[in-house]
């Protein structure tokens, strides 16, 4: 992820790569948001809510990020994939104890 923000970086720098930099550290707070709302405060749907926030806005930054840099999109793949997969369980584990998740 941090290769893939400094690839588009080094475009123009900040001013060039605004928007998707923005994204990118959009993603980063929900993403960092979600680990307290899931396991430190037991909020099964506000952590599922969350994690569909940051998968929605990890697609906006490949894309950009691909518009910017076609590898730096790419690198952002794997950590799409592994949300997904955190999501599922996200949703599995809230579904599956309801007395502990909400």
């Amino acid at each position: 992820m941090g290769i893939a923000a400094w690839l588009v970086w080094r475009v123009g720098g900040f001013r060039a790569a605004r928007a998707a930099l923005v994204l990118f550290l959009a993603q980063l707070a929900v993403n960092a948001l979600w680990s307290w709302l899931f396991f430190g405060w037991r909020l099964g749907a506000v952590a599922f809510a969350d994690i569909a926030l940051l998968w929605a806005l990890v697609v906006a930054t490949l894309v950009s990020f691909w518009r910017i840099r076609r590898l730096a999109g790419a690198l952002l793949i794997p950590y799409l994939l592994w949300i997904s997969f955190a999501a599922a369980l996200n949703y599995s584990v809230w579904q599956l104890n309801p007395q502990l998740l909400g």
